[in-house]
């Protein structure tokens, strides 16, 4: 445990962030699903609407430093890769 003032704020600061991250990551992962799911069944429609969720989802996250910025354009073109590939 650390015994210095600052440390000690340091872990606590480190705490909040390390939530706030995991939060963003989780929603980030959740519109991915949402697009990859739609993808499975075939509806272009859904798809379409989805990535375009996950794609301001995503965007965000990179913004707030959460992802680098190559993750995020890695993610959205693997997405929109497979959204076109069933339309």
């Amino acid at each position: 445990m650390a015994n210095i003032k600052s440390a000690k704020k340091r872990i606590l600061v480190t705490e909040t962030k390390t939530a706030r991250n995991k939060a963003i990551k989780s929603k980030v992962k959740t519109y991915v699903k949402k697009v990859e799911t739609a993808v499975a069944k075939k509806d272009a429609a859904a798809a379409k609407e989805a990535l375009k969720e996950a794609i301001v989802v995503i965007n965000k996250a990179g913004s707030k430093g959460v992802y680098h910025k190559n993750t995020c354009s890695r993610k959205i073109s693997r997405l929109t890769k497979a959204v076109n590939a069933i339309a």
